[in-house]
């Protein structure tokens, strides 16, 4: 009987094993599908082979005894699951060259490799194809244009700023902008904000104390608005833990050091709390303080350190909270101004200097018709930004019922990456203004209050 048992668990583990093999034949040949359906550049990764259903199972012996079969199945499995993982692996990478991949494609096929315990060795690939990606259409296209050196100037500077629509600012050959430097060919294409501010943040590792971040720094920047006589918020001149917190009316709640609104609490009085990032009523100090914690803890907050300011209103007899005006400038000159309501629910408007309503590419999926700034309030933030010796710093104000009031300095804004391809140059184009004037008025030993 005991010899009976055993055989029957070798036979079952002998079917289970045949069918986790055919099952791994069968997604090979769905993913081979899909791999000549996305790219036929992987194709050298399975050439003619196919695994039929049944081909393992036929190459044993009649008679051989079930535990070699069982070994010998288990030797084919493991070898068609490895053929498999390098399929997949393929298919993914070559997913990103395929034309057809959208971005949600794309961010589905990196999710499938995380969730195959398989992102790391993606991201490598990823990156080595990128890299050899890039240098191949960089060398085309390099070549491409040494073959329009010697041609007549109009053909030539046709061809250039066709090229420089596929090659990054680090990409372009020097004989091109050397045709930049010395003819008429245009570099528009060239400029790039996040480029800039990129490259900006790397000055700060490499140099520390750049002006602008200095200013990141709420106390150090209302020290500087003082000297400017703008008005701001009054503010307590220490800042608390949660625990610790004095609950004032009319007053906001805000971490020391913080992003958008997030930790931002607006106290109308001791049970009438707004949560603003939330959207969402408090009614107590003890959920107060529960809310701050669950901030700090979540990672929206780094700091148990806060700090409480006056509430800034825009209506409040309606308890309407000033809408945020965010002005992008570049030393002395605005660029853009961005205009947000808060409460009861988040809302954007994008406006230009001249007062012109404009989409970006960012924050354009159901944007508003704001209130808009006025000239008055342009000059202030142009005269803020041309004491700062920077290129760019963007400069946030709150709408108080009777003017704007000063919030903070923001060197870095968030998700700059996200200005579509037309803003990015706009704005890259103005800070490289910018960085002339400002290094102008330094040769002119201009001096800063700063």
């Amino acid at each position: 009987m005991v010899v009976e048992n055993m055989a029957d668990e070798r036979k079952k583990e002998k079917r289970a094993l045949i069918r986790a093999l055919m099952q791994a034949e069968a997604e090979i040949n769905k993913t081979e599908r899909e791999k000549e359906a996305a790219d036929k550049r992987i194709k050298q990764i399975k050439s003619s082979r196919t695994y039929q259903t049944a081909g393992p199972v036929k190459k044993f012996r009649t008679g051989q005894d079930d535990a070699q079969e069982i070994t010998l199945l288990r030797e084919e499995l493991d070898k068609v699951k490895k053929e498999l993982e390098e399929t997949k692996e393929a298919l993914h990478l070559s997913k990103l060259d395929s034309r057809s991949m959208n971005s949600v494609k794309v961010r589905h096929s990196v999710r499938e490799m995380k969730n195959d315990a398989r992102l790391l060795d993606y991201i490598e690939g990823a990156v080595r194809e990128k890299r050899q990606h890039d240098e191949n259409y960089i060398d085309a296209l390099t070549y491409a244009a040494r073959l329009f050196m010697h041609e007549r100037d109009e053909l030539r500077e046709a061809v250039y700023s066709t090229l420089l629509q596929g090659f990054k600012i680090e990409d372009i050959p020097e004989f091109m902008m050397r045709e930049a430097l010395t003819g008429s060919l245009q570099l528009k294409q060239a400029a790039s904000f996040r480029a800039s501010l990129n490259m900006r943040i790397r000055q700060h590792q490499l140099t520390g104390g750049l002006p602008e971040y200095v200013l990141d720094d709420k106390q150090a920047a209302y020290a500087f608005i003082d000297k400017l006589a703008i008005r701001r918020p009054w503010t307590l001149d220490k800042t608390y833990k949660a625990d610790e917190l004095p609950l004032e009316p009319r007053t906001v709640v805000k971490p020391r050091d913080g992003a958008g609104a997030r930790g931002v609490y607006l106290i109308h009085d001791f049970n009438d709390i707004i949560d603003l990032k939330r959207a969402r009523a408090i009614d107590s100090k003890e959920a107060l303080t529960a809310s701050m914690k669950t901030d700090i803890e979540s990672g929206w907050v780094e700091e148990d350190d806060w700090m409480m300011e006056e509430l800034i209103m825009e209506d409040r007899e309606n308890k309407i909270p000033g809408s945020d005006i965010k002005f992008y400038c570049f030393y002395g000159e605005v660029g853009l101004v961005l205009e947000i309501k808060r409460y009861p629910e988040l809302k954007y408007c994008w406006w230009t200097a001249d007062g012109e309503r404009v989409h970006t590419g960012k924050y354009d999926n159901d944007p508003f018709k704001g209130a808009g700034v006025s000239w008055e309030e342009i000059e202030m933030a142009q005269k803020i930004s041309k004491e700062i010796p920077a290129p760019f710093i963007r400069i946030d104000f709150l709408r108080s019922e009777d003017g704007l009031v000063f919030g903070e300095f923001t060197p870095k804004p968030g998700n700059y990456d996200e200005f579509d391809t037309e803003t990015d140059q706009w704005m890259g184009d103005m800070y490289l203004e910018a960085e002339g004037r400002l290094f102008l008025d330094l040769m002119e030993q201009k001096t800063f209050v700063f």
